[in-house]
């Protein structure tokens, strides 16, 4: 089991935002994320966003504290990237 979460600097809708990966498996991100109590609305194509107050509660749980290009890394080696927008 290998989920990792990236630090919450991205910004939106006045809060900062973190991204919540698995390197395995998208039932294993949403069953941990059903654990954290995050809604399946936040799930968005390959990753969860993460409120800055549920970080830590991530972090306690077991997700992994990663850098953002580490994250991403492990996201295309895992296979399960899905890009917003498709390269032709």
């Amino acid at each position: 089991m290998a989920l990792y979460i990236d630090p919450p600097i991205w910004r939106a809708r006045g809060l900062l935002w973190s991204h919540l990966i698995s390197d395995v498996s998208f039932e294993e991100l949403h069953a941990f994320a059903d654990r954290m109590g995050a809604p399946r609305r936040a799930f968005e194509r390959d990753h969860y966003d993460v409120p800055e107050e549920a970080y830590a509660a991530a972090v306690r749980l077991g997700a992994q504290e990663v850098g953002c290009q580490e994250l991403l890394g492990h996201l295309r080696r895992s296979g399960l990237r899905r890009p917003k927008f498709a390269v032709r």
